[in-house]
């Protein structure tokens, strides 16, 4: 028996990444909603053979699933993510709007499982940010070998990460760059066709110079794995449609080398490595598109500090960082039987 699920900002890049993923993972699903706001009421998406209209969010009635898939918005989160868990069913929300509540568990299964039985307080689990998460699952390992104690990372993150319309903002740009000039930046404060911009999201109003994107690669990096790891992060958005890399560079607190590195890599859970130290013998983020691991390049050791490592991760950020990871989730509470499912009509 499967479960009645509702996807929340279906109409979405990662809404519909979602619906191709339960699908790939052949998540037990028995009924499906695709849920969205009132302007988008009557558009469709499809799951697996069905063409699903979408529904109302102000109209729909909750009550009525076991499991909601929420990617619309920290401000629709904000709004109707307690009142849907108050509902009943269980709200895996891919916004940050809940990731540093502490009534809120914030969960990669490769690197916090256990996290997740703290769902029950609001019955909502947060789902980490697309970098985060990429970065976790390759940090992890290395962090139970050896204890981190520092890192450094700059990303290099796509425009998909911000949506629909900065994909639009680069595909239009880079056409007009040939034949008129590119139009100018709506999404971005900077043309991102042939740039990187380092800025991903807001500056934070706090002094610190520091993105909200960046605070938020501090924050969650604390919560999920430890918060003892010094984190300095610089999130850059470069001219890529799908995939996001990160430079990172640890420093730990005993030793690691990188061939004990690479083999501790090569056995974790989610991760694929792919380290040959010759031209091309890495992950790129065209290669990576459309696959479910995080991918790891890189590897070498820093000698800048006492017990240093570099390496390279890279991830597609629609899937293991965003709806990969919330279907993982759903499937994490379905094998420790924690979905309540409500009895079919």
């Amino acid at each position: 028996m499967g479960y009645r699920v509702a996807v929340v900002g279906a109409t979405g890049n990662v809404g519909r990444e979602l619906f191709n993923i339960l699908e790939e993972l052949e998540f037990p699903v028995d009924e499906i909603h695709a849920i969205a706001s009132r302007k988008s009421m009557g558009m469709e998406v499809s799951f697996k053979e069905q063409i699903l209209k979408c529904k109302d969010l102000e109209q729909f009635d909750f009550s009525t699933v076991d499991l909601v898939l929420m990617s619309a918005g920290g401000s629709v989160s904000k709004a109707w993510g307690e009142k849907i868990g108050r509902a009943g069913p269980i709200v895996i929300d891919n916004s940050s709007h809940f990731r540093m509540d502490p009534d809120v568990p914030l969960i990669v299964p490769e690197v916090n499982p256990d996290a997740i039985e703290g769902f029950r307080k609001k019955n909502i689990i947060a789902n980490p940010n697309c970098t985060t998460a990429g970065l976790l699952v390759a940090l992890k390992p290395l962090h139970d070998a050896a204890k981190i104690k520092r890192i450094v990372v700059s990303t290099y993150q796509s425009v998909s990460g911000t949506g629909k319309a900065a994909m639009d903002e680069l595909w239009d740009q880079t056409k007009g760059v040939f034949v008129l000039g590119a139009p100018p930046p709506k999404v971005y404060h900077k043309q991102i066709a042939f740039n990187v911009i380092p800025q991903c999201d807001v500056f934070l109003d706090d002094g610190s110079g520091d993105t909200k994107e960046e605070r938020k690669m501090a924050d969650e990096t604390h919560k999920m794995l430890d918060p003892d790891i010094k984190v300095s992060a610089t999130c850059v958005r470069v001219p890529v449609f799908v995939g996001h890399g990160e430079s990172v560079n640890i420093e730990f607190h005993t030793p690691l080398d990188d061939d004990a590195a690479r083999e501790i890599l090569r056995e974790a859970p989610g991760l694929v490595v792919i380290d040959k130290r010759e031209d091309g013998g890495y992950a790129t983020p065209k290669e990576v598109q459309g696959e479910f691991p995080v991918y790891v390049s890189r590897i070498r050791n820093d000698p800048t500090v006492e017990h240093g490592l570099s390496l390279w991760v890279v991830s597609d950020n629609l899937r293991k960082g965003a709806a990969l990871n919330a279907v993982q989730i759903a499937q994490l509470l379905h094998e420790r039987g924690l979905i309540n499912q409500k009895a079919l009509a």
